[in-house]
Order: structure tokens, then sequence, then C-alpha cells
């Protein structure tokens, strides 16, 4: 079976051993409750408990939670912090300032803070710490001046903390236990760990991700990672209170970090950078011209060499830091490859081509960045759908234009012609028709009366109306659609695992063999070392496998938003990988391939001693519990025929349903079972009479069910439904793509068969148990071709579980179709099974495609740079020309979704 994408490319970190800390629990810590009357100094502490070994597999703030093979997490327990220690603290006077220490990866047994304060502590680890003499990595040291306590911070860091030298004042009574809240956008996780949701704006591509990865990697405080670089998140799960530390670590690495709250709350969910000045590239530009002019015409070569630097020192000042900090941090990326290529350009005198190399590389990275932002924004479009604001009836009984992230449950929305509905509610007053292409890709507009549901995002196409609100701006089915995608585009597709398995190899065989061609030929062959120097620079340029690692993240999210585009959720890109491999599709019947809304054809009478009136009232009675759509047919025409005369049904009680059989339940203290055929031979009640009236009423393509009591059948109900015109063209178009179909109902044999000619089934089988139906599922795996199921209800629960795709139908409005299945088709069109199957053999293509292309550039430039036919600037326009059209390339699936 296909891999999950709910395993996202999380990476657990080892928990260390926890150790005791002899001076109170420190875990979580982060303020402390001072006596009255007593100023405090004012340190915060930030001692995290190493991580237990768990992970968390959802993203923060996410309203879609994979709950069919990640179960459910458990209801998160509220914890305390409960400090054990008192704090000293310091008169006012003492402290002129806050005082925050960075005590980078200290222990802390022995840690007095009743004897020096507190302190903020960047890592969490502080098990055996002792404040003798020790030295404060990065401690800074310009804004504490403490009167009792002296620190010079004009030495190296030694401060000699020895007992009671670090006297704060008066002590201060024991503080009162603390429950702690976290940290705005970060959420407290049942196991006691907390998860963070970082949006780093500098995070493009797998460059930031690896050194990111790699620094946080170490962190004792750090349990898992997640990566969305499409969306610019990082989502950690750590140890309480660490949030701050991993930020801190982040910025080391010339990032900025913002939980997600807060990022959302300034750039109101963007995710573009702001746009930065064109005139120093230009200026760049003009001074590498300029070199290169001066070198043509035989000028002096230290006036190349000045516009050169100068050129180098406007446009590529941000490279070399970049690239500085991955050397730093044991990482060769492509800002560090290109760092030591210019510099070892520079240093053979190739002043004009290192200066032009800098600029086209840093042109590359501008239009690359600018193609990115397409594929990343790509599902801007659905957020766009929503109106911002929604006009709302006040108490008073007037109307306001209201925030829609302000309207609340229950409040009354109107909305006129032309306008966009703002959130999901039920109609309570008009009539309209409302076009909801938009989210479901339905092409006609849908009537709507009061009852009815409308949806965030759909246009009112004609009437005025007014809705009642059924889920907050946050919580509608537009939202949880963009949450469901923007999730998908975190989940790593197999292409991409691969890709990225094959980068980080191939980077580090291309630098040896830059470092073998440049010192091998001059020693061994007695080459010119200028002439193998310049061949291995080269080599470094096209080192980094950029337009391979970005070609598959691209294509994978242009897919993914396209469809949705077209009303069809998937859940990541292992499953828009795995769509062209479905050789079987099973499908539920009622709903599927009907119409889901069957009418009550005939009614016999089978007990002579009771009235058939009042055998079909007590068949509606059960029926009307159940949300079966045979047993609403049953209720609803019983319904219609009593009218207003006397109470609709009887009161039924120990209501059960029966997977796979009808449901039971009491009547006046009398037991009764409505159900099919199987359901009677189980009770023993079954007959050849019987089953000869069933069989004549099957025959005519009909479901019959019966109302049995404790000793005989009472009565027959046979209930029809209706072919859905689309059914037969999805059927069709499965055919054409060579996917076989098979039905798994849980109505009769005769019904099933009848249906499967009439849509042109290939395999059709009736009287489907749960168990019959995971069964069948498992038969057609085993042919050795992908398998997917389509349906909605319990009985289908299993056989959606055990497909390689489950599909659920009609998913707009339903929280478990959206939760629950792989892909969501967001209306009963089951032609967009088609439709999916054909946009994953094009993301395939796409794919292909792109891998080979990066790889093939990448081996000719190998070979001419090699032979001596290769220059920096050719390497350059190749690497940056791949990307590019693989970029493109990828883009391509969003052009063809509209």
């Amino acid at each position: 079976m296909s891999e999950s994408n709910r395993s996202k490319d999380a990476i657990g970190v080892e928990a260390r051993e926890a150790q005791a800390v002899a001076a109170g629990d420190h875990a979580g810590h982060e303020a402390h409750a001072h006596g009255a009357g007593a100023a405090c100094c004012g340190h915060d502490h930030d001692h995290a408990r190493a991580p237990a070994d768990a992970r968390a597999a959802a993203a923060p703030g996410r309203a879609i939670q994979w709950t069919r093979r990640d179960p459910a997490r458990q209801a998160e327990l509220a914890l305390a912090a409960a400090p054990e220690h008192a704090d000293a603290c310091c008169s006012s006077d003492a402290h002129s300032r806050e005082h925050d220490h960075a005590h980078a990866g200290h222990d802390d047994a022995g840690h007095d803070h009743a004897a020096h304060g507190s302190h903020g502590h960047a890592v969490d680890d502080h098990a055996g710490h002792d404040h003798s003499n020790h030295d404060h990595a990065g401690h800074g040291r310009a804004a504490h001046n403490h009167a009792d306590h002296d620190h010079d911070h004009d030495h190296d860091h030694d401060h000699d903390h020895a007992a009671n030298s670090h006297n704060h004042g008066a002590d201060c009574c024991a503080p009162a236990a603390l429950t702690l809240a976290p940290l705005p956008g970060t959420e407290r996780l049942a196991d006691g760990q907390e998860r963070s949701a970082f949006r780093i704006m500098q995070m493009d591509c797998p460059t930031e991700e690896t050194l990111i990865r790699k620094k946080l990697g170490g962190m004792a405080s750090v349990a898992t990672l997640e990566f969305n670089l499409m969306q610019r998140m990082l989502t950690v799960v750590h140890t309480p209170g660490a949030a701050d530390s991993v930020a801190a670590a982040i910025r080391t690495l010339g990032m900025t970090p913002e939980l997600a709250g807060a990022a959302n709350a300034k750039a109101g969910g963007a995710i573009a950078e702001p746009a930065k000045p064109v005139w120093p590239l230009v200026a760049a530009g003009v001074a590498a011209l300029a070199s290169e002019a001066v070198t043509w015409a035989g000028l002096p070569t230290w006036a190349a060499a000045l516009l050169a630097l100068a050129s180098v020192a406007v446009c590529g000042l941000t490279t070399y830091r970049k690239g500085w900090i991955a050397i730093r941090n044991g990482n060769l990326n492509i800002n560090a490859l290109m760092s030591i290529a210019v510099t070892g350009a520079m240093l053979i005198g190739q002043w004009p081509e290192a200066a032009m190399v800098m600029v086209l590389f840093t042109i590359a990275e501008l239009i690359e960045a600018k193609s990115l932002d397409r594929a990343r924004n790509a599902i801007q479009g659905l957020m766009r759908l929503a109106p911002d604001t929604a006009t709302v009836r006040q108490p008073d009984g007037s109307w306001a234009s209201v925030a829609a992230a302000e309207v609340a449950l229950g409040a009354i929305v109107r909305v006129r012609p032309g306008e966009r509905i703002g959130l999901d509610g039920e109609l309570v007053e008009g009539r309209s028709s409302v076009n909801q292409a938009p989210i479901t890709g339905e092409s006609l507009p849908i009537e709507k009366a009061p009852g009815d549901a409308v949806f965030a995002g759909t246009i009112n196409e004609s009437g005025s109306f007014d809705y009642r609100v059924t889920a907050v701006a946050s919580n509608t089915t537009l939202a949880r659609i963009i949450h469901a995608v923007e999730e998908a585009q975190g989940a790593k597709a197999p292409t991409q695992r691969f890709v990225d398995r094959f980068a980080r190899v191939y980077t580090p065989i291309v630098f040896a063999i830059a470092l073998l061609v440049a010192v091998v030929p001059p020693l061994l062959l007695g080459g010119s070392w200028h002439d193998w120097v310049y061949r291995a620079l080269v080599l470094l340029v096209i080192a980094c496998p950029c337009a391979l690692v970005i070609s598959t993240p691209v294509t994978i999210v242009s897919g993914l938003a396209a469809a949705a585009r077209r009303g069809i959720l998937v859940k990541g890109g292992v499953y828009l990988e795995e769509g062209r491999k479905l050789g079987w599709l099973a499908l539920d019947k009622t709903g599927t391939l009907t119409h889901g809304k069957p009418v009550r054809t005939d009614v016999e009478a089978l007990a002579d001693d009771l009235e058939p009136q009042r055998i079909a009232f007590m068949a509606a009675s059960l029926a009307s519990r159940s949300d079966h759509p045979v047993s609403q047919a049953i209720a609803t025409a019983a319904l219609a025929e009593r009218g207003s005369a006397g109470a609709p049904f009887a009161e039924v009680e120990g209501f059960e349903a029966l997977p796979g059989r009808g449901v039971r339940g009491s009547i006046d203290g009398a037991a009764y079972w409505l159900g099919n055929q199987r359901l009677a031979v189980e009770l023993g009640r079954a007959s050849a009479a019987l089953d000869e009236r069933v069989a004549a009423l099957e025959s005519k393509g009909r479901t019959v069910v019966m109302l049995i009591d404790a000793t005989r059948v009472l009565g027959l109900f046979a209930v029809a439904d209706t072919v859905k015109q689309t059914s037969r063209e999805a059927i069709e178009q499965l055919h054409a793509l060579g996917i076989r179909t098979a039905m798994l109902t849980g109505d009769n044999a005769h019904t099933a068969a009848a249906i499967a000619r009439e849509v042109g089934i290939d395999d059709a089988r009736g009287n489907q148990l749960p168990e019959d139906k995971l069964a069948a599922v498992v038969e057609l795996s085993g042919q050795g071709r992908a398998v997917g199921m389509v349906g909605d209800g319990i009985n289908d629960a299993p056989a959606l579980a055990r497909a390689d795709i489950g599909f659920a139908m009609g998913a707009m409005g339903t929280d478990t179709a959206i939760e629950t299945a792989d892909v969501a088709l967001m209306d009963d069109d089951l032609r967009k099974i088609p439709a999916f199957v054909r946009l994953s053999r094009a993301t395939h293509r796409v794919l292909v495609q792109n891998i080979g292309f990066a790889l093939v550039v990448k081996a000719v430039f190998l070979g001419l740079t090699v032979a001596g036919l290769g220059t920096m600037w050719m390497a350059v326009f190749a690497d940056a020309g791949a990307s590019l059209i693989v970029v493109g390339n990828g883009l391509r699936l969003l052009r063809a979704s509209r």
C-alpha cells in the first residue's frame, strides 16, 4: 500500500537522558511570582527539560487532522509549572537595567538561583551547572550595571559566581506555583511538549532547510522538525518554553523567524518577501561591464580589479554572508560554493569574470525567487475567494459591515446579488441561485432555499438572502481546504525524497572532483595551475543541484493547486503521484453511482392481523432514526402520507444500526428490525415464499427492506434510485484510461447487476458487508495494481483505509470526508476521478522531464569543464537557466487547470 502523507518529513531527535536538577525543577519556568514590596531583577528563565521520545503529526492551528492512518491525538492535558525554589530578588536601586545571560549549552545541577537571580538560558540542558568560574558564551556586555555584584564585561566573560557573591538584596518569599500558557503561535501537546510554527521569510529552498535541520537537530530541546518550504513554514516540537531558544538558534543562521500567529497578524497571511530596490544590482552590473571593458582595452589591471571588487561588494555581500554561515555550519550550499568560486577567480586574476559571475548569479536568484513565488502563491487565489467583510445584522435590527474574521457563530448575514458569500451558513430567508464553481468546479449555479447550506467563497448569482453563520472564518469549508492544501504542500512525495537523497550525495562528490581537478593534473601531469584551478572553480559553480532539488516541489505544489482549482482536494504529493498507477477503482453504489435520493415504490403487508398503515408507520419510525438513503426514502414517503394527522413517528427506544444489515429498536416495548434479506436470514425469518417475493421486486432493479418482529416478517418495502448521467461518463473515461471498475454495494445482487449493466461496471458485487468490501479491495490489490476506493459511509471505512487511495464524494461541508479521505471531491461528480488520474499522469511526466533535464545539463557541463571548454559565466547561465526552465515547466500544470 502507498506510503501515507500523514507521516511528514519530520526528523526525530534522540531524547537525552533526563538529569536531576539539584537546585529545583525549572522545566518551563519563565517567570516568578515574588513577594510584595521586593523589586525583582527581571531576569527570565527558560529551563526546558530534555524532550520525551514522542512525536506529533499535525501543524499548529490546523483545522484538518489526518485521522484515518494517523489516529487522532488524545485530548491535550493542562500542565502547570511549579517552581520549587525561592528566587532571590534585588532592589530597584541595585538593578537599573534588565540583565539577560545567554548560557549556551551549560548544565544546571547546583545552579543556585537563590544566590544570583534569574538568567535567560538559550539552551535547555542544565544538569550539573556550577556558577563558580564559568564562561558565558555570547554574553551581552554592554547592558547591565549591578550594584551588588560586579561583572567585568571587558574581559573574556569569565564570571566568578562563587557562593553568595551574587547578592541581589533581600530574599523573596517562595513563589506560588504558576500555570504557564504557551506563547502565541505555540500549542501545548498531550505529552507535555509544545509545538511551535515559525514563518521564516528567508527559507526559500532546500539550501536553507539543510542549514536549519543541522542547527536545530543537535539541540536537546528539539524533538521533531517539519518543513514546508513552499509556505516558508517550520514546525518544531520541543520541550516547554524552548520556543525562544529555537528562534535564537535560527537567527544565528542569518534568518528571522516569527511565530506563525505574530507573522500572520503582521503580514495578513502574505508569504512574499518585501520588494528590494533594483538599483544596487544595476550598479553592480554596470561596474562588472566596465571591468570587462577595461580588460579588453588593455588598461591597467588595478582598474579592472577595483571595478570588479566594487561590483562584488554591491551585489555579492549577501551571498558571501550566507556562504560564510553555511561554511561555519559545515554545509556546502550554493552560496558557499559561489563564494568560493568568485573568491578563487579573483585570486587567480580573473577579475571581470568574477564580477560578472556574481552579477549573473544574483539576477538568476532574483528571477528564480519570483518564479517560485508563483508556485508558492498558487493557493493564494483560494484565499482571496472569501470577502474580507460581511453585512451583519446588529442587535437593534440595523445592518453593518463587519470584518469576516470577527463575525460570530449564529450571526445573521445578508448577501446581495453578485456578492461573494463570506462565511459558511444556513439560508434563513430569501431564495437565490449560487455559483459554487470556485469551490466545487460545478459549471451550473445551484438553487438555494431556506434550510440549504451556503459556503464561503461562492457567489450569489441573483436574489438577495439572509443566512445564519454556522462556521467562523477560520473554520469554513474554504479555510479547511486551504489548510489541507498547505499541509499537503509540506509533505514530501516519494520522488522528492529520492531527489533530496541524491542531492546530499551529489554536491560533496562534485566538490571532491573539483579538488582533484585543481591539484592532480598540475602535480602529476605538469599542467598549468592557472588553467586547472579555473576548471575546478567552474565545477564548483555547477556543483549545487539547485535545478534538481526545486524541480520536484514546484511540480508537486503546482499539481496540488491545479487539483484544488478543479474541486479536487488531494492530501499530499504521495497520492498525486500514486494516482497514475490506479488499475482498479472500487465504488459504492448509493450516492456515488446513483443520485442517493431513492424513492419508495412498493409496500407489501405480509401480516394479515395488522393494517398496512400500521406496518408502514412502524417501519418509518425505525427508518427516521437512520441516515441511510434507503431508510430516508421510507420515512419521507410515510411522512408525506400521514400529513398533519397524528404524530409523525413513534418513539423508538434502544435504537442501533447494524452495518450491512439494517437497524433495530423497540416500539411500545416490542422489538423490531428493519433491514435487508441477509438480516431476515440471520434472524431465522426467511422462507421460500419470502425469497420469491423479494426476487420479483429485485428483478426490477429495486432495493427491498423488510420490517421484522420477534416471530415473523411483517412487510416488504421496495425502494428505487436513479443513476447519474455523470456516472456513465465517468466510467467510460476510466475505461479509456485503462482503469477497471468494481461496484461494492450492500444492496442485493439483482439490483447490483442491473445498475452495473446500465453504467458499464466491470465487476458488480452485492450483499457486501464492511468486511466483504475490505476483502474485495484486498483481492483486487492482489492483482498487482493500485486500487482506489470511492465511498462515504460507515460500511466503506475499512475498504477506504485498505485501498491505496481513498476517495470521498461530496466533501464540501463534510468534516469527516475531508479529514479521512486521501482525495476529497468537493461535489458528487464522479468525473473528477478520471480528471485526477489525468492530472497525476501529467504531473509524473513533468517530474520526469524536469529531473532528466537537470541531470543532463549537469552531466554535459561536467564534461565540458573537465575538457577545458566551459567557463564560469557559462556555468552560471546553465545552472540558473536549468532552474528557471524546470520551474516554468512545473508551472504549466497551473495553466492547464484553467
